[in-house]
Parts: C-alpha cells; structure tokens; sequence
C-alpha cells in the first residue's frame, strides 16, 4: 500500500511561491533523488501546468536539470482538473471521483506517491487521504501568496527534521 505524502517548499511565513526562492544544488540534488523514488505524483491543474516546464529539453539547462527532467517525466502523474481536456506524456487525467482515484491508486502501488498543490492537498487531506506532511522550511519571509496550508486543518504531529543543504530544513509530520 502507497502512502501519500504532500511536500512542497515553504517560506518561513507560510507560503509557497516557486517564484520567489529556488533550491541550493543540494537541495535540487535532494529533489531529483526523490522524484526517482517516488510511485507516482499527484497535481492540480495550476502545479501541473507549472511542472510541465520539465516536458521539454532546453538548451541552457545544466546537468541537474537535465537529470530532473529525465526523473520527471519517467514517473506517473495523474492531474485532477475539470478544465483540462488533455494532459502530457505519462498523464492521467482525473475529472472525476478523485477520492475514489486516490483510495484506488493508494491501494494498488507501493512506495509514496506525492500530491502537489495546496488546494488539492487539502481536499485529499479532509478525506484523511494524506498520510504526511513534507515541509521544506526556507529561511525567506514573503509576506503574502498563496499558504501551504490551504484550509484549516486538525492537529499534527512531528515525526522528523533533516537539514539539507545549507539553509533548508524539511520538516515531516503525519496527522494527529
């Protein structure tokens, strides 16, 4: 069985904004690792749109981009949208019965499968969907965006806190 677990990077005010910070190489380095590792990932459709910029070689990315993009589009992705009528290589389209999806997904892989955006996260999050929470804590104060947490949500629980990099520290809770 799969565990679904919603990471992302944060400021340190609470918002998420790939904009607005990037990761160190040991970060990044992290980030590629991980996405090899993962079963499969879960979007919305505004992260999706934003992360399929890895769809496509460009010519002025380095080797760790590189290496990104080739783990990227390795690995499954199903895209919740009601908007979408399409999605890239090695999509699924969702547009219905996401929690049903999920329940099913969960069930059938093994290993994590992430979910991406804050919208998306807590609606799997108040159907008690999402087994843990990955914060990536950078030391940048935004003041104003979109928040990790897009809803209120109960109780959680630390269960670990790794620094990586030089400034990062990822910050892992499970409910309750």
């Amino acid at each position: 069985m799969a565990k679904l677990v919603y990471a992302l990077n944060q400021s340190l005010d609470g918002y998420v904004d790939h904009m607005a910070f990037a990761p160190d190489p040991t970060l990044f380095r992290h980030f590629i690792d991980d996405v090899r590792a993962v079963s499969g990932s879960i979007y919305g459709r505004r992260m999706y749109e934003v992360m399929r910029y890895w769809d496509d070689d460009r010519p002025d990315w380095d080797a760790a981009e590189r290496d990104y993009a080739v783990a990227w589009r390795s690995q499954p992705k199903w895209v919740v949208s009601r908007s979408l009528r399409e999605v890239g290589p090695n999509a699924t389209l969702v547009n219905d019965d996401i929690e049903a999806t999920v329940r099913d997904l969960k069930a059938r892989l093994d290993g994590v499968i992430e979910v991406s955006g804050p919208e998306l996260a807590a609606s799997l999050g108040n159907l008690g969907l999402v087994d843990e929470y990955r914060i990536y804590l950078h030391p940048v104060v935004l003041g104003g965006g979109k928040p990790f947490f897009a809803r209120p949500r109960g109780p959680l629980r630390l269960v670990a806190s790794d620094r990586i990099g030089n400034e990062v520290i990822r910050l892992t809770y499970v409910a309750g």
